[in-house]
């Protein structure tokens, strides 16, 4: 299953995508780690609280084994480096989810840019360019931001 995942998120052959039955919860799970590293650096710092709380979403969240989770996040930290474009997996996120899954996603790269405590600029930046992405409203942004201030 790791390797369909993998093949999924970085550019595997698209029969991967249509040949195996991921289930959605996977799917958010795999494009999500992949925004969630790009949030957690867009501040230039990638603390280990934000390294925690990765790992945290993806097991808890997203029902992923915990060595698995590690190998999802090292290969995505990869191909961040090598400048992948964000509009392939918001695009993956639109064709697939629900507004209230795109929901999800949001609150989700809110808890990671809580991690330290604080909102940098370049945080807030990239989550209005995210929700933009994801086909969310600026009303959404801001009610996922209080959701994740307030930890509900």
């Amino acid at each position: 299953m790791l390797k369909s995942l993998k093949n999924i998120v970085f550019g595997g052959e698209e029969s991967a995508l249509s040949g195996e039955q991921i289930n959605s919860t996977e799917k958010v799970a795999v494009a999500t780690c992949a925004l969630m590293l790009e949030m957690a650096y867009a501040d230039d710092e990638f603390s280990e609280d934000e390294q925690e709380k990765i790992l945290k979403i993806l097991v808890e969240k997203y029902q992923i084994a915990a060595d698995d989770a590690l190998d999802i996040i090292e290969q995505a930290n990869s191909q961040r480096k090598n400048n992948i474009d964000l509009w392939q997996f918001t695009h993956k996120i639109n064709e697939n989810y629900s507004k209230n899954e795109k929901l999800e996603v949001a609150r989700n790269l809110w808890d990671i840019v809580y991690s330290d405590g604080k909102v940098d600029k370049h945080e807030e930046y990239l989550m209005r360019k995210l929700t933009s992405l994801l086909n969310l409203s600026h009303g959404d942004m801001i009610q996922t931001k209080i959701d994740a201030e307030n930890g509900i």
